[in-house]
């Protein structure tokens, strides 16, 4: 299973399935912690601090990165970030937190279905890398 989901990870941008279609579509397993009509968020699979969550869109619209988002996407992008507040506020993170939206090659991404990465439970530092 670990070998598929890395090959889905390495992909380039398109509409064609990715891993995360998969874990909406319940083909891989993954440890959702909210889940509503619009947006699903999970724990991440390689944490880069004690509470790494994943949001995304359950659908994509086109909406493979924040470059790509146009005007019809607004609704979605405001309720990826309220759902980061409502997941930050139930999983105790009440010091604080980070909110990364990689995007495109240069920036990061290897999964080409916009996400938010919610991560917490220990102290950011600045720069981030």
């Amino acid at each position: 299973m670990a070998a598929e989901i890395e090959a889905t990870l390495i992909s380039t941008p398109s509409e064609a399935p990715t891993v995360f279609d998969q874990i909406i579509n319940k083909e891989i397993p993954s440890t959702v912690v909210y889940e509503d009509d619009k947006v699903l968020a999970f724990r991440d699979i390689a944490p880069q601090a004690p509470t790494h969550i994943l949001i995304i869109p359950k659908v994509r619209d086109g909406l493979t990165g924040l470059s790509k988002a146009e005007e019809r996407h607004c609704e979605i992008l405001g309720r990826l970030l309220h759902t980061a507040k409502l997941v930050a506020k139930q999983e105790g993170l009440d010091d604080g937190f980070r909110i990364v939206i990689n995007d495109g090659q240069d920036g990061g991404q290897t999964v080409f279905h916009i996400h938010v990465h919610l991560i917490g439970g220990r102290q950011m530092g600045w720069p981030p890398f």
